[in-house]
């Protein structure tokens, strides 16, 4: 099975925390957090169609220079979330540059920043034709978890605590269509871009009584026509959908621990920051962030397939694989003590 999202860290375990996610067969990608992205290849960012920003620290926020510079003078479309404050944050930014040669440009780009609060989602528009100045009307929707919802996937998000609001991110796929090609060949069909617009009417929930015309272009496939269930029965495999969640910069408290273990369960992949050792976990405390051993025991916890520890503390660049090792073991001692799930993680440091 080839999964549809493909996640890797934007640096590494000590640098500026970041999550791109490409989507397979797309050109088209996701990023949580917004920090140093120089490392991401321009090719890259500029598949980014949403953004997921945790808090406005720098190192979670700042590359938001980058982002504009390079979307600048193209026709997109940049949707970006962030906590409460976080439409005073993007305005600032944008009201840091003059704008008066922008009508110049040919294509617009236009951005959609939401603010997640805790009971509501505000959206404003803000247009490069306009200077970036916002649209009158403000978009106000009730908050139920979800930021982000298509046909085949939705991006949660839950409010932890920083000392200031901090979200949790979580992108699940609705389900996975696995394409069985042998079966597809045995059809005399051929694999092209119609098997996206065939998982589209899954996403979708078109009638699987209807009927679907397979559209390649080419003689000999052009034209078919099946009922769409039959044909799903025949090419497809169906299997649960991947999860991703991504954790940073939290308090260990109770209330954070708990909603992070209930948003994060069954993830098929957990990042989640470790800034400090255990050793240190007062400092933690007191800066509200995780030690790996809570990281370890988060994940445990959560039952997820597989996590990477990363945002670590500076303070701790000789301690890597020590830090790696407390997360390890706590995720195995609590697995023991609880032997429900039955699963075994991997971890890696970015």
């Amino acid at each position: 099975m080839r999964p549809l999202f493909h996640p890797r860290t934007v640096n590494g375990p000590f640098g500026d925390p970041g999550l791109f996610i490409s989507f397979l067969f797309e050109k088209r990608a996701v990023l949580f957090d917004l920090g140093d992205i120089y490392s991401l290849p321009s090719k890259d960012i500029l598949k980014i169609s949403h953004v997921f920003v945790s808090h406005t620290h720098m190192d979670h926020s700042s590359g938001f220079d980058r982002l504009l510079r390079l979307f600048l003078g193209r026709n997109k479309d940049l949707h970006i979330y962030g906590p409460e404050g976080f439409l005073k944050n993007v305005e600032g930014k944008l009201a840091g540059y003059s704008w008066n040669l922008v009508e110049n440009y040919e294509y617009n780009l236009t951005i959609h920043a939401t603010q997640v609060d805790p009971e509501r989602l505000i959206t404003k528009i803000y247009r490069c034709k306009n200077k970036f100045a916002p649209d009158t009307e403000t978009v106000i929707n009730n908050f139920n978890g979800t930021l982000h919802e298509e046909p085949a996937l939705a991006v949660s998000a839950v409010i932890l605590d920083h000392g200031i609001p901090c979200l949790g991110f979580s992108m699940k796929e609705r389900f996975h269509v696995n394409i069985l090609k042998e079966n597809v060949a045995s059809l005399g069909l051929e694999i092209g871009l119609w098997l996206r617009e065939f998982k589209e009417a899954l996403f979708n929930g078109q009638d699987p009584d209807s009927e679907f015309e397979v559209h390649t272009g080419k003689t000999k496939t052009a034209g078919r026509k099946f009922i769409l269930g039959e044909l799903s029965e025949k090419i497809a495999l169906i299997t649960p959908g991947q999860k991703i969640t991504y954790i940073v910069d939290v308090a260990f408290g109770k209330p954070n621990r708990d909603k992070i273990i209930e948003f994060a369960n069954n993830s098929d992949h957990l990042y989640i920051e470790a800034s400090f050792l255990d050793r240190d976990r007062e400092l933690a405390e007191k800066k509200f962030h995780l030690t790996a051993r809570q990281a370890g025991y988060i994940a445990a916890k959560a039952k997820v397939k597989q996590y990477t520890v990363f945002h670590f503390s500076p303070r701790n660049t000789d301690c890597e694989e020590l830090l790696l090792r407390e997360a390890r073991q706590e995720y195995e001692n609590r697995s023991q003590e609880s032997e429900a799930s039955g699963q075994k993680s991997v971890v890696s440091g970015q």
